[in-house]
This record gives C-alpha cells, sequence and structure tokens, in this order.
C-alpha cells in the first residue's frame, strides 16, 4: 500500500480532513454564538451588529457590505435603516462618486462597535495562548484556504 506524501493534497474525506471541517465548523458556530449574544447586550442582531463591525473599519456602499457579508444588498438596505434610525450609521456621498453613498458608523456607532469588539472573548482567550509564530501560521494557512 502506498503511503500518501507529505505535500500531496489529502483526500476529501480521510479523517484528518473530516475532523478539521469539524472542528472549523465548530469554531465558527462558537463564534456566531457569542456574536450575537454580544449584540443582543447592545440590543442590535448579530446582522446588524456584523455591519457596524465593518463600518467600523471603513466606510463603504452597500453593494460592497453586500459581497462582504455574502447576502443581497436589499438585506443590506434594510439592515442599514436599522442602523441609522438608531442613529449608528449615516449615509454620505462617496468623494470619488457622488452618485454613490456610502454608510459609515457615526461616533455612536464607533463607540458601539468598539464595546462590540472588546465583548468578544471567544475568539481573543484561545488566541492568546498562542504564540505570535502560532497566530501568523494559522492567519497564512486560513488566508490559503480562502484562496488569498
Amino acid at each position: 500500500m502506498a503511503t500518501q506524501e507529505p505535500d500531496t493534497p489529502a483526500p476529501r474525506a480521510d479523517p484528518l480532513t473530516l475532523e478539521v471541517v469539524e472542528l472549523i465548523g465548530d469554531v465558527v458556530a462558537r463564534y456566531y454564538e457569542e456574536y450575537e449574544v454580544a449584540a443582543g447586550k447592545h440590543a442590535l442582531t448579530g446582522a446588524q451588529a456584523r455591519v457596524l463591525g465593518l463600518l467600523s473599519l471603513e466606510p463603504m456602499p452597500m453593494r460592497r457590505i453586500a459581497q462582504k457579508l455574502k447576502c443581497e444588498p436589499s438585506n443590506v438596505t434594510g439592515i442599514v435603516d436599522r442602523l441609522e434610525a438608531r442613529g449608528l450609521v449615516e449615509r454620505r456621498p462617496d468623494p470619488a462618486d457622488r452618485r454613490v453613498k456610502l454608510a459609515a458608523p457615526t461616533e455612536d456607532g464607533l463607540t458601539t462597535a468598539r464595546s462590540l469588539r472588546e465583548s468578544l472573548d471567544f475568539a481573543r482567550e484561545p488566541l492568546a495562548e498562542l504564540s505570535r509564530t502560532e497566530r501568523e501560521s494559522l492567519r497564512d494557512l486560513l488566508r490559503r484556504m480562502l484562496g488569498g
């Protein structure tokens, strides 16, 4: 029986691959559970919190938010409408193309996004147990998995 070379891609259904897929699923599920709880403490849905978190990094048009969240632009419009009604987001013209509106966080929105980030312990605590080199390796592997 031939053994697999170390650099040969693994078959899709080998036990190690299945275990890794299961572990990734567990990490994602725990992250979303904690995100929903953190969002709820700010009277936000998980989707509203994710949009606010994205916008706290940089203002962006609805279409780009939808691409990043992998959802329909009409869904994003509704989410941004609700965030805007709460005073957490505002719409402003894009300086590069005045026909395009950017969604941008207000000062209250930035404060809320920061508070949300600070309350997410699940990802931060286990990662703190890894060395910087291990975190960089994990980051690089995840980027590679995503094709980046």
